[in-house]
């Protein structure tokens, strides 16, 4: 854990440094939530909070991860550092701990425009409630995106997680924020995204939780944990054999 704290701290100080990176990524979810979520005819303030913080941790999944892994994959520097004793576990849970904590910020500018633009006003254990169901439901796309980034290529990673990241927000209906669809989009449950969405809509919004949801992301987590681990090990054997 320590090993990984440390490499979490080295990559979240790496891409704030980098203005052309963090400023778009920390501030395009709250625009898409100031043309999109506020001022909703259906469905509640909160909801589209909710679903947009969620759309906002879910893009640094796919952007940081499956588009950044690919493109260090070819940096000598990253060569190099795959040559250093720390297992894939370490550099896992260290990936995982930065997009989070890089995802936190990206969701604050989401909370300041919601408490300032709406009537949202959620009690403690809401707002804790839904801190937690954010950070723990984003672990299983994180791994998703660390999967993407260990078998695309560099070229390959930025279409592919583009169309991911809209095709998963669309059809998981977070960008439908709790309101009715339309009859064009249609919602497809049993996605991640789509049960990510009922947990934190009914963090806010007094929905009944439903124990299939947290099992569905934990099964996902599982899958994407093998899939980015076999693709790690892929990637080692072809580097360094």
């Amino acid at each position: 854990m320590r090993l990984a704290w440390v490499h979490a701290r080295a990559d979240t100080l790496e891409l704030f440094r980098y203005p052309s990176f963090s400023v778009p990524t920390l501030l395009l979810p709250a625009a898409g939530f100031l043309l999109f979520g506020l001022g909703a005819s259906e469905g509640s303030d909160a909801a589209a909070m909710a679903s947009f913080a969620a759309i906002a941790l879910l893009s640094v999944s796919f952007f940081q991860f499956g588009v950044g892994i690919a493109a260090e994959r070819i940096s000598p520097w990253q060569v190099y550092l795959r040559t250093l004793p720390a297992s894939p576990y370490a550099r896992f849970g260290a990936r995982v701990m930065s997009a989070l904590a890089f995802g936190t910020a990206a969701v604050i500018p989401i909370v300041v425009l919601s408490l300032i633009a709406t009537d949202v006003r959620l009690g403690a254990e809401h707002w804790l409630l839904l801190t937690a169901t954010l950070l723990l439901g984003s672990v299983p796309f994180c791994l998703a995106g660390v999967a993407l980034g260990y078998w695309l290529t560099p070229r390959g990673a930025i279409p592919i997680a583009n169309l991911l990241f809209l095709a998963l927000t669309l059809a998981g209906g977070l960008f439908l924020a709790g309101r009715t669809a339309p009859d064009e989009i249609q919602r497809v449950t049993g996605l991640p995204t789509s049960l990510w969405g009922e947990l934190v809509v009914a963090a806010v919004d007094e929905a009944p939780w439903r124990p299939w949801n947290v099992a569905g992301l934990g099964a996902y987590a599982v899958v994407f944990g093998i899939l980015a681990l076999w693709g790690y090990r892929r990637d080692e054997g072809e580097k360094f054999r």
